[in-house]
């Protein structure tokens, strides 16, 4: 049985044009983070979503900035009035890569104070002179990698280049021998990116990054939700945006019935579904975070896969 979705095998080389090219190019997204916060002269507080990955803390933890979370809605977007004060910023997720025409209406209120995490969104629109940070293994093939933009790149050329030749052995591994055989080693490499140093992004990953037919991925991605949509969007308890609205969503997130163990059933189907996020738990009497961890299933779209595959996990949901 083939398996859909999972961490990814060394990318096909082909032709195009990282989108990237011109932004700051470090090893890893929540270093492109950290080299936002670093670059802010003075910055007394932060606010971040509670529905987020644990890694964004990591900076903000090192840094000594002391934080706040808020709430999201089931739009994905914020659910409080906030207000921020003359040193205080925001990080904001465009959650799945879904949220592009959301984050467009933020810039009027929290202007240059906005932080947006691109880390499910590699190909949103890149916005003048907003801080905004990308991870590129979420989409394609390689080991590490982030991107930020929105500050001056003067510190960038002081940094030493990252190497990457010991974070590559799950993307061969998967390549040849299938997903189950290389996911402890995928494990690894995602253990040895905590903690990093900030540096400038890999040759090899810069290389890899370089020869990819982006074109390509986006049109199957953007392919493989509409047709996701079609066939579930009636069983769907998550309200999602028109596929016009954003440029190529990372998966397609899916809520169907609570009394049913979906995400065991697709995993025995070898459907291979994340859990965003685990680290989030119970806040106070606030439970909708812990709902949408448990409940949301980031079904795979990527450009792996095409009409038969995305078949298979319709019939695996509406059996």
């Amino acid at each position: 049985m083939k398996a859909i979705g999972g961490y990814f095998e060394l990318e096909k080389e082909g032709i195009g044009v990282f989108p990237h090219k011109n932004g700051i190019l470090l090893n890893t997204g929540r270093n492109a983070l950290e080299y936002i916060l670093r670059s802010i002269p003075s910055i007394k507080g932060i606010y971040l979503p509670y529905y987020t990955c644990e890694v964004v803390l990591e900076p903000i933890k090192k840094l000594n900035i002391p934080f706040t979370y808020y709430h999201t809605n089931d739009c994905f977007e914020i659910a409080e009035d906030i207000n921020l004060e003359e040193d205080q910023y925001i990080i904001v997720n465009n959650y799945f890569g879904i949220k592009d025409s959301y984050i467009d209406t933020l810039l009027s209120k929290f202007g240059d104070h906005l932080i947006v995490d691109c880390a499910q969104a590699l190909f949103a629109p890149i916005l003048p002179e907003v801080k905004m940070f990308y991870s590129i293994r979420k989409f394609i093939g390689v080991p590490d990698g982030g991107v930020a933009y929105g500050i001056s790149n003067e510190q960038e050329k002081w940094l030493d280049i990252d190497e990457s030749y010991d974070r590559l052995e799950h993307l061969k591994i998967r390549k040849k021998q299938g997903a189950e055989t290389g996911f402890g080693k995928y494990q690894e490499n995602e253990t040895k990116l905590n903690n990093q140093p900030i540096l400038q992004m890999s040759a090899y990953t810069r290389f890899a990054s370089r020869n990819i037919d982006y074109n390509s991925i986006i049109t199957k991605r953007r392919t493989n939700y509409q047709y996701l949509n079609n066939a579930l969007k009636t069983k769907n308890h998550l309200s999602l945006p028109d596929i016009n609205s954003f440029a190529c969503p990372m998966v397609y997130p899916f809520i169907g019935y609570i009394d049913r163990d979906l995400r065991k059933e697709l995993i025995s189907k070898k459907i291979f579904v994340a859990r965003y996020w685990p680290n989030v738990v119970p806040y106070r009497d606030y439970n909708r975070e812990v709902e949408m961890t448990d409940q949301i299933m980031p079904l795979p779209i990527d450009q792996r896969y095409g009409k038969n595959d995305m078949d298979i996990i319709i019939k695996t949901i509406i059996q």
